[in-house]
């Protein structure tokens, strides 16, 4: 029997300590949220190596160390509420439901969000719902939001989202261009948003999120 809760605490000493993640709130919820529970059956021994894990579709699960790093500039509060797209089998929904108020994740692949759904509900998290919708619409009705982060490559962030955001409030993704990437973060002043560069990641860009093509005469 693998004894995950030690290669809990092996992640957390050698990828996540190490990429300068100091907040007490996010070392506590990624050794206290079993990875192992929100990846594929075939992928649980791969859980906690530093890199990313297939879901399926060409979707993924981020490795630990680019989620720690987005959730320490994003900052989450305990009285915030967060919007997330594509939530996948639900780790990540875990972990920001351990830091914020109440976190509404949205995905539109059924079998994943039946599956994330699932996988929260085994792990008695309560403050958090899956809701099948549209990737890149949202959930307009929630909001609006204090944050909203895709751990997950777009190439350019849809107004849909946008307008879901507080005054004040942060947006974060993976913004792709070709192969490379970096991780942003938006700020909301006077219904703008005003990005700045945290730092180089890669991530597959999620459906409805790639850049329109552009026609040249």
């Amino acid at each position: 029997m693998a004894d995950f809760a030690a290669r809990r605490r092996i992640m957390v000493d050698t990828q996540i300590r190490p990429s300068d993640v100091t907040s007490f709130p996010i070392i506590d919820a990624m050794l206290n949220v079993p990875r192992e529970a929100f990846v594929p059956d075939g992928a649980r021994d791969l859980a906690y190596l530093g890199g990313p894990i297939p879901l399926g579709g060409g979707r993924q699960l981020m490795e630990p160390r680019s989620i720690a790093k987005m959730l320490e500039a994003l900052d989450v509060t305990p009285d915030e509420l967060v919007l997330e797209i594509a939530p996948g089998l639900g780790y990540t929904t875990a972990v920001l439901a351990r830091m914020a108020e109440a976190v509404v994740a949205v995905e539109e692949d059924e079998t994943l969000a039946r599956e994330a759904e699932a996988n929260l509900s085994a792990q008695s998290v309560d403050n958090a719902a899956v809701l099948t919708a549209s990737l890149a619409e949202g959930s307009p009705r929630n909001a609006p939001y204090d944050v909203i982060v895709a751990f997950a490559g777009v190439e350019e962030m849809p107004s849909a989202l946008t307008d879901q955001l507080k005054e004040g409030g942060r947006i974060m993704a993976v913004f792709m261009s070709g192969q490379l990437g970096e991780v942003r973060m938006g700020i909301k002043v006077r219904g703008e948003i005003s990005w700045r560069m945290e730092f180089n990641a890669t991530a597959p860009v999620l459906p409805g999120f790639a850049r329109a093509p552009s026609f040249e005469f």
